[in-house]
């Protein structure tokens, strides 16, 4: 028994060292990142999972205020996917540091602290307090920009100049903690926006957000979810988040940018996480999986972590963007 314990740590310990990768300086066990939300704050994911089998777990998006968020329903199974319009529910950042942030300190993973706002100041007040010594316990920042501005009704994420404005004013609050900005696919130009937000200061993107989509209920003729409309994740996406990725990158390398990325969209197979290698992901995000089978970051760890054996890899970070046309 003894000798198949220690054959077990074995395996184990060579499998986390074929999957460690570094996604803006900080070291993780593997590329599998919780996506904003999908882990409540970073706590709630150990009644089922432990923190261990991420690389990292990022936090629901906190703004100054807290919100309860849209009315429901605020989530519904597709054929393709999961429709949802949760509306930046989070108690706010004064409770998330007093009741919350301790909490983050005894994770076992990297935290990522998201961050969300309607004006530049909503972001910046955020991101000062996790940029203080006491918040530590989150290594990382993403930012979400798929807030409207307040002022001008357009979102962050889908305007060059509001986001260049955004960013540089985070990371000047920030200080030098790594920054992650996360992305719609839903942009003319994706590859512009992607450009303009590291020239500001991202150390990294996550490409990429939901998808604007409806689902209406023919009996009652009214939306499935709570609102009008909301984001599509899940399977049906993965394919545009792929594509979109792979060209974002292919920008930043010709304009001599390029940074660590997240590929986020439709992961639910260690196939699909492949691919976001294989186009250039350095971290793998999970969002509509952990709700389909928590226990999902297992089955794609496994399974990644073959795929590198049979690739002759000494390790997963020999394989971003090794892909062949």
């Amino acid at each position: 028994m003894k000798a198949l314990f220690s054959a077990l740590r074995y395996a184990l310990a060579h499998t986390m060292s074929r999957l460690a990768t570094t996604l803006c300086g900080v070291s993780l066990r593997n590329p599998l990142i919780a996506a904003a939300g999908t882990a409540g704050y970073g706590p709630e994911i150990a009644e089922v999972i432990p923190a261990s089998r991420f690389g990292a777990i990022t936090t629901k998006s906190i703004t100054p205020e807290s919100r309860a968020g849209n009315v429901p329903w605020r989530v519904t199974d597709l054929p393709g996917g999961m429709l949802n319009a949760i509306g930046l529910a989070n108690l706010g950042l004064e409770r998330f540091l007093a009741e919350t942030l301790p909490e983050l300190e005894t994770i076992d993973t990297v935290m990522i602290g998201s961050i969300a706002g309607h004006t530049i100041e909503d972001y910046v007040e955020v991101a000062a307090a996790f940029g203080e010594p006491s918040a530590a316990a989150l290594e990382l920042v993403e930012l979400n920009v798929s807030c409207p501005n307040t002022a001008s009704g357009r979102q962050f994420g889908d305007d060059p100049s509001l986001l260049a404005e955004v960013v540089a004013a985070t990371r000047s609050a920030l200080g030098s903690k790594p920054m992650l900005v996360k992305l719609s696919p839903w942009s003319a130009d994706l590859s512009g926006l992607a450009l303009a937000a590291v020239r500001a200061g991202a150390d990294g993107l996550t490409i990429s957000n939901t998808v604007p989509a409806m689902a209406i209920d023919p009996d009652t003729r009214r939306s499935r979810i709570g609102r009008a409309s909301g984001g599509l994740s899940g399977p049906a996406i993965h394919p545009i988040a792929v594509k979109v990725l792979h060209d974002v990158r292919a920008r930043l390398i010709e304009e001599q940018c390029l940074v660590p990325l997240v590929g986020l969209g439709g992961v639910l197979s260690w196939v699909d996480a492949a691919e976001f290698t294989l186009v250039g992901a350095t971290g793998i995000g999970l969002g509509t999986a952990l709700f389909i089978d928590p226990r999902a970051p297992r089955k794609i760890e496994r399974g990644l972590d073959a795929w590198v054996r049979r690739q002759g890899a000494a390790g997963i970070q020999d394989l971003v963007g090794a892909f062949e046309a």
